[in-house]
């Protein structure tokens, strides 16, 4: 099964990602993740990607494009894998195309704006031991007061709303359009994103069975 995995930042797909790599034995291809293995690896893109990131500049198509590639070439991807983070755009989802590593799905979890909006700005991190908190999910026994080491409970930058509806914009703009692409290729399966966790998941073993 060669999987791409679309959502909305805080959408839960890397938990959903977690349980397919897990359920079906394929490995789950992070974009950032791998450009970090490709850097400590210092492979041929990795040291391309090196040069943009020393140099404080994202690292362009052609060199993310180039470490996919070196990635979905090695060994564990021949029975399949799944794509979470790539690609981001039309033109790295037509690049993937171009290279020949044809996909059997994209999976899209559906979760409305301001509910991921709710999800993030809700969270919650003690500053001494990172422990994770949600105030509607996950309380703490007293407010913003961490229940194993006593420390203060605080908000990350990233979790911030007007964080989360700046990255949903670009998300919006840059890589929503990726479900017409795919839909067009008769390849696109919606999930829609539940509170609980595990009805997500059997909501998306369920269209992943349909490929079987």
């Amino acid at each position: 099964m060669k999987l791409i995995l679309l959502g909305a930042p805080g959408a839960g797909k890397g938990t959903q990602a977690e349980i397919i790599s897990e359920q079906y034995g394929i490995p789950t291809i992070s974009t950032g993740n791998i450009i970090r293995a490709a850097l400590k690896n210092g492979t041929e893109m990795g040291l391309k990607a090196k040069s943009y990131i020393d140099a404080g500049e994202l690292v362009p198509d052609e060199v993310v494009i180039g470490i996919i590639k070196e990635r979905l070439s090695e060994p564990d991807c021949q029975n399949g894998y799944i794509l979470d983070g790539f690609p981001r755009t039309i033109p790295q989802a037509e690049a993937l195309d171009n290279m020949g590593f044809a996909i059997d799905a994209a999976l899209s979890i559906e979760v409305p704006d301001d509910e991921i909006v709710k999800r993030m700005s809700g969270r919650r991190v003690c500053e001494k031991c990172g422990a994770s908190y949600h105030t509607a999910y996950k309380k703490p026994e007293k407010d913003g007061v961490c229940n194993l080491c006593g420390g203060d409970l605080v908000i990350r930058k990233d979790d911030e709303p007007e964080t989360v509806k700046n990255r949903l914009h670009v998300y919006h703009e840059q890589t929503e359009p990726l479900k017409a692409y795919y839909q067009n290729c008769g390849k696109l399966f919606t999930v829609q994103g539940q509170e609980e966790v595990a009805d997500t998941t059997r909501l998306v073993l369920a269209e992943l069975e349909k490929l079987i």
